[in-house]
């Protein structure tokens, strides 16, 4: 027998998960941890292990589809490998449709990541200067209200001397 809620609709027993059951799916996770490596900078890392496992990836899938190119894994790792940085070695090269959409797909997808490495690298040597470049800009800041200051107290002074108060009218 149901219970019922005051609106008609039967109240429904809760179900628990079982034990090493997270209720969030795995993208969500993924994303989370994209979020805390922006946000403190080492997304390096996590680049250099994802294009690690592309090289890796693309050299396998290469020797399974073109054993004539490229007989072994080593050569198809090789392969991937000289292959994401730049256009390749030409000591190994696809010939068929598949090896060649292989690389196409290689050589995007390299430039792409190896293009995020150079900036992440850069914008850390800006951010090393932009701190350096703040901590000059505040020392000065700190030592003209230090000036200001001194200036102020001498001006009072002269116009204490003076017996004259400034005249704030005009």
């Amino acid at each position: 027998m149901s219970q019922y809620l005051s609106d008609g609709s039967a109240k429904v027993p809760a179900v628990s998960e079982p034990r090493g059951v997270s209720r969030r799916p795995i993208q969500s996770r993924l994303r989370e941890r994209a979020e805390v490596a922006i946000t403190n900078r080492h997304v390096f890392p996590y680049l250099a292990g994802v294009t690690a496992v592309m090289a890796t990836g693309a050299g396998i899938v290469a020797h399974v589809t073109d054993h004539r190119d490229f007989p072994t894994f080593e050569d198809g790792i090789w392969w991937a490998i000289v292959t994401i940085p730049t256009v390749g070695y030409g000591d190994i090269v696809p010939t068929t449709l598949w090896g060649r959409i292989l690389g196409s797909i290689v050589i995007l997808f390299g430039v792409t990541f190896l293009s995020f490495l150079v900036a992440i690298v850069t914008s850390l040597f800006v951010d090393a200067n932009r701190a350096e470049v703040e901590e000059t800009r505040a020392a000065k800041d700190e030592e003209t209200r230090a000036l200001l200051q001194s200036i102020d107290g001498r001006l009072a002074a002269i116009e204490g001397r003076l017996g004259s108060t400034p005249d704030t009218t005009s």
